[in-house]
């Protein structure tokens, strides 16, 4: 019996679990990602890296699968309900998902989450894991309804190995996301067959993280003085931020009425210490040590 799925996923996250997928041998039958959008100061038409990951696959597989981009899921309702598949599969896709939708596959709709739910629910869990100081964070896999994070949760593995009191979004962004793979390529072929449950969460415990803004990454140049001559917690505060909201949506002060970004920090012996920074309309430059 022949078992399919469609792939719904825009960014990196998406592409790194696809890849899991695809290395195990469970090529989709349609990957739904966000239209290319202009990237860079000189806006440059681009690819968004699953759509980008599919065009690098070998020809037998890259023209076996659909790659559809559409500004709205509305627009390509009756696309998807003409592709008659067992499972949906979204990693990172960042738009809500109609229930008419959700409710086309044989076998619902699959979620990788990079937290243990119910915690961390919504855009930026990976961020909020860090800016939280959390001890332990996660991946979980859940069947996808209506709401945010919000199903029946598959499964759920601990992140082991790592210090969230020292790893920056980059790092942990990337664990989480082969982790994540790696336990959905472990179960999908279970999953399209209808032979999995999932729990449902315990609501009550439920937190709910925001996007973040430019603004929550401003960090006042007093402050930043403080830090640099020893006031430990606002040290640690700063740090945390640095490590948390690298690369978006960036953490900056004001020096002499120019933006300053502070691109990678440390503290040593309790003072915050600049490792490398970049000022505005100049380039990324490491500080001396």
């Amino acid at each position: 019996m022949h078992m399919s799925y469609i792939f719904f996923g825009t960014p990196e996250f998406a592409q790194i679990v696809l890849k899991h997928l695809i290395d195990a041998g469970h090529v989709p039958m349609a990957v739904v990602c966000n239209p290319d959008r202009p990237v860079g100061r000189k806006k440059i038409i681009t690819p968004p890296p699953v759509k980008q990951y599919v065009l690098g696959l070998s020809p037998e597989i890259r023209n076996s699968i659909h790659i559809i981009q559409p500004e709205k899921l509305k627009e390509v309702e009756e696309q998807l309900k003409e592709i008659k598949t067992d499972l949906f599969v979204v990693a990172a896709y960042a738009k809500i998902i109609p229930q008419s939708i959700l409710d086309l596959p044989t076998h619902g709709t699959v979620g990788v989450h990079p937290s243990l739910l119910p915690k961390l629910r919504g855009s930026s869990p990976i961020q909020s894991a860090i800016l939280n100081n959390e001890t332990e964070t996660g991946v979980s896999l859940y069947f996808v309804d209506k709401d945010v994070d919000h199903g029946p949760v598959i499964e759920e593995k601990v992140l082991k190995g790592f210090d969230l009191s020292v790893i920056t979004y980059k790092d942990l962004h990337d664990v989480l996301a082969h982790l994540g793979g790696a336990m959905l390529a472990e179960i999908i072929a279970q999953l399209m067959r209808g032979e999995k449950q999932g729990i449902e969460q315990n609501h009550t415990e439920a937190t709910l993280t925001k996007k973040f803004v430019s603004q929550d990454g401003f960090v006042d140049h007093n402050d930043l003085q403080l830090a640099m001559q020893g006031e430990t917690e606002r040290a640690q505060t700063i740090n945390t931020m640095v490590r948390a909201l690298n690369p978006e949506p960036g953490v900056y002060t004001i020096v002499n009425e120019k933006r300053m970004k502070l691109l990678q920090t440390k503290i040593v012996d309790g003072n915050l210490k600049l490792m490398r920074i970049q000022m505005e309309g100049g380039v990324p430059q490491d500080m001396r040590s």
